[in-house]
């Protein structure tokens, strides 16, 4: 949650207040062309978030034009690796970023982090929603629980990169049905357009993703919705917790800007960025996809992936996924 605080002012402080913003406006041009690395094939939520804030971003007036790049794998980490090469010193470029890339650094051991690139905002927090295809035998989640316990292997589990949230939470979840969690056939997915297809063709028994990926399709009854992963029930479907499950996880997602950037560079895309998040277009994303928002901002948003960086790490090795 981002607070904002205002102080009375008198007419002076009015009139130097409205100098500084000219100020600060001509220091802060509109960006000409915005440079957006996404992590991920089309599709998912990582796509999502890259061309909704973009798209808000120029309805605000500080991007005029954006361009795309999606690059899937290893959880956004080989699209990180791109963008810190070749991106070092652009002020207008950014890379789309959450807690999947973060279990995908830790996962792959990849010798780039998000602390190779400059941290701009965190956007929003999205809950988790597990779903079988319409036409699944499984009706609810104790029938799931039931066949996982049963025999683990016979359970598929379409999902984000190894590494992932979606790969967490099945870790989990098979703890809590004392399964050794690095025996949960979970099968990987480099976007989200590439799981949807392999649940619609029942190539997978169940799929996991943010919520906002699968529930158009839970809408017009290609999928059922088993469970989400929230505290409280979201969209009228129950959370895990109320299901005898004790899981509650959640997805977020946010920007980095280049390495080598200045702290004035820096502070004009945080600026950019929350120009953007302030639009009715950008608050209609969030109300469609169920997104909460979530903002943190420069050096605090780096602090707190660092602290995820070590909470999420720490959870795949528990679960034995990494060694």
């Amino acid at each position: 949650m981002q607070l904002i605080h205002r102080a009375a002012r008198g007419p002076g402080q009015l009139a130097c207040a409205g100098l500084l913003a000219m100020t600060s406006l001509s220091a802060h041009a509109q960006i000409d062309t915005l440079k957006v690395m996404i992590g991920a094939n089309p599709g998912g939520g990582f796509d999502q978030t890259g061309r909704g804030i973009a798209a808000a971003m120029q309805a605000a007036g500080a991007v005029r034009t954006t361009t795309f790049e999606n690059k899937g794998g290893a959880g956004g980490a080989i699209g990180l690796a791109q963008f810190v090469n070749t991106e070092k010193g652009n002020p207008n470029a950014m890379i789309v970023t959450g807690a999947v890339m973060v279990g995908g650094i830790e996962m792959s051991k990849s010798p780039v982090s998000l602390r190779n690139a400059t941290p701009i905002a965190r956007l929003f927090a999205d809950t988790l929603v597990i779903v079988v295809p319409a036409a699944s035998k499984i009706q609810s989640m104790s029938d799931l629980m039931s066949q996982f316990k049963a025999n683990p292997g016979s359970v598929s589990w379409g999902g984000g990169s190894r590494g992932s949230v979606d790969h967490i939470m099945v870790g989990l979840i098979a703890r809590e049905a004392g399964v050794e969690a690095a025996k949960a056939n979970y099968i990987p997915f480099a976007g989200g357009g590439e799981a949807t297809a392999a649940i619609l063709g029942n190539q997978v028994t169940v799929g996991v993703a943010g919520l906002s990926e699968f529930l158009p399709f839970v809408k017009d009854g290609k999928m059922r919705a088993l469970a989400v992963s929230s505290s409280s029930a979201t969209q009228g479907i129950k959370p895990l917790k109320e299901q005898g499950i004790n899981v509650e996880i959640y997805n977020w997602r946010g920007v980095y800007g280049a390495p080598g950037i200045t702290a004035e560079q820096q502070k004009a895309l945080i600026d950019a960025v929350i120009k953007g998040t302030q639009t009715p277009q950008w608050k209609e994303t969030l109300a469609r996809n169920d997104w909460a928002p979530f903002v943190l901002t420069g050096a605090e948003f780096g602090t707190y992936v660092d602290s995820e960086t070590r909470r999420l790490g720490g959870i795949l090795r528990d679960l034995g996924l990494i060694k």
